[in-house]
Parts: structure tokens; sequence; C-alpha cells
């Protein structure tokens, strides 16, 4: 059963078991995925196909069995592919009654068997996402700018959503990028936003800045080498920086000795986004609370040197990471 994006609101999908995603939109899958988790009841599994395909008895034991301590769970496999299809046609033959699955797929063929699967049948889900019309991706930016009081021109928007390439994922990604940067300030020129969107030239800031806090120093030194930052990329990654050493910390002020690191992840406000939460296992494993705190008190000092010497920003910046990376 084909359902369009704009129905998936209106319609009562409850009772539905089975629900297939696909298309090059990752932003806009995204967004159906947090609505369909938001809509049904259970506790949430995450998966990618390779993990289902090299263990699909573990799986079937996941789907089949029935949970003293959960009601419902809903099951979601990313990065799915054709592969998936004989695995999916399994499960449906058994009827399942307290299992949702959700399949995220990529760009699938008219002639592709499980697209097929999911069209010809009443009782199967399928959403289809397409790439956003500039129209579209204009009315996300300017909303954004006018929730946070943030000026900007008009052709500045048209560079920022031309780089985005017709995913709404991409363009909040940059949004949030231009949020971090901007902090304080109440305008945004052509130029800045021109910088700021070229950064995908080099490693992810985030994927430094992650790094970095991992205390991965063979990464790290290979990120730095490998990219070509300018000098005014400095407080953009120190902004990124605090964010994510804040996030730490309250992690931290929520944790107890009777709480996993996998629990106070898992049940972390806002939602943690499946691929980061080993990462962020990660960087607790390696800090802690005091040592964060320092380290927000060592970020908010650099900062302040960089506007006094901006002609060293990146040095201090550079400085900064290595000895994250290299603290013990």
């Amino acid at each position: 059963m084909i359902v369009k994006t704009f129905e998936i609101k209106k319609n009562k999908l409850d009772n539905q078991k089975f629900f297939l995603i696909y298309g090059e939109n990752e932003g806009f899958k995204k967004e159906i995925i947090n609505i369909l988790k938001k809509n049904l009841s259970g506790s949430i599994n995450d998966f990618d196909e390779t993990q289902i395909i090299d263990n699909k008895e573990l799986f079937y034991e996941k789907v089949y069995n029935k949970s003293l301590f959960e009601k419902e769970k809903i099951l979601i496999i990313n990065r799915c592919s054709e592969k998936i299809y004989g695995i999916i046609e399994t499960v449906l033959e058994k009827k399942i009654s307290d299992t949702k699955i959700i399949l995220n797929a990529n760009t699938l063929e008219k002639k592709s068997k499980l697209r097929a699967l999911f069209e010809k049948s009443k009782e199967l889900v399928i959403i289809p996402t397409y790439k956003d019309t500039s129209i579209a991706l204009m009315e996300i930016a300017k909303k954004f700018f006018y929730n946070y009081k943030i000026s900007i021109s008009q052709e500045t928007i048209n560079l920022l959503v031309n780089r985005c390439n017709g995913d709404r994922g991409h363009l909040k990604s940059e949004l949030d990028k231009i949020l971090i940067y901007v902090q304080d300030k109440k305008n945004i020129s052509l130029e800045e936003i021109f910088k700021l969107t070229n950064l995908s030239e080099n490693f992810s800031i985030i994927e430094l800045v992650d790094t970095s806090l991992s205390k991965n120093t063979k990464k790290t030194s290979e990120i730095l080498n490998e990219s070509n930052y300018k000098s005014e990329d400095g407080i953009l990654i120190l902004r990124t920086f605090l964010q994510k050493a804040k996030r730490l910390l309250n992690l931290y002020e929520k944790h107890d000795q009777n709480l996993s690191f996998d629990s106070l992840i898992n049940n972390h406000a806002p939602p943690i986004f499946w691929k980061d939460k080993p990462i962020i296992k990660k960087q607790l494993e390696c800090w802690s609370k005091s040592k964060i705190k320092d380290l927000i008190m060592n970020i908010n000092k650099t900062e302040i040197f960089i506007k006094k010497n901006s002609s060293i920003s990146l040095m201090l910046v550079f400085n900064l990471i290595y000895e994250t990376s290299n603290n013990n």
C-alpha cells in the first residue's frame, strides 16, 4: 500500500506492522521515521542491514520472541537494499502481533522485488521520498532565520539552498552549523555562508571534534593534516567543541553507579541519533566529570585568546585539539 508523505499524519497506521521508506532524500526519510516512532508504541531497536544478514537467527529470535517486559517493540533496519528481501519474506510467513518493522532503504528501482512486495500488499506500507524542491527548502530556511531572528538576504538563502542538493537533511545540517557560528549575532552575510558551506570540502568539523573527544590521536592528526581549514573556521570548531562537551557534562550529571552508559545515552532527551551513540559512549569512557569541566573552561579561555589574537586562531585551536586527544 503506497502512502504519500503528506498523508502520514492523517492516516491511522497503528495496526500496520511493516513499513518501507525509500528514496534519496535522507533528511525527509529521517523526518518520516521520527513521525512513525511518535505514532507507534513500543521500545525502539536500531539495526543495520549488514547486522541482520550476518546474524539472521538472532534477528528472527528478536522478531518472534515475546518479552515479559515489553508489550510492543519497533525494529528499525537502516541502509536496506534488495538483500533484505528474503528475510522480510520469511518474517511475513508468520503473523507477528507485538513487533513493528521499519525499513529505511536507499533508491529502489521500479523492478525492485522489495518495492513490489510492499506496493502490492494492503497490509504493508510503502512511503517513497523524492528530492525536495528549491521552494520547499527555501521555506524551511526562511522559517529558521525568522524564528531565530537572524537577518539574511534572499541572495544568501538562494546560495544556501542551491548547495543542499534537494535534501532537507543537508539543509538542516547547514542550519545547525550556522546557529553554532552566529551565536549572539543577529545577521549573517553571503560571504560567511559561502565559507561555512564550503567546509564540506574538508573533513567534517563534527568528525574532527568527535575524534578528538574520543582521544583518537592518530585519526585526529590525519584529519588536521589532510584538511585545509581557514582562520575563520576556528570559532566554529571551538563552538562545536563547546556544544559537544556540554552534552557530555549533561550526561555525566545524570549518571549514577546503577545506570550504564548505554541506558544513560538511550534515555537522553532530546534523543541521541543512533549513529552517534557508539561515539558518545566512547567519549564518556574516555572522560570524567571533572575533566570535562576543565575542558569547557579551556575552550572558553581559547575563544577569548582568539578574539584578541585572530591571526593565530587556528594555531590556538589546533593546540587545544591535540591537547584534548592526548589528554589522559
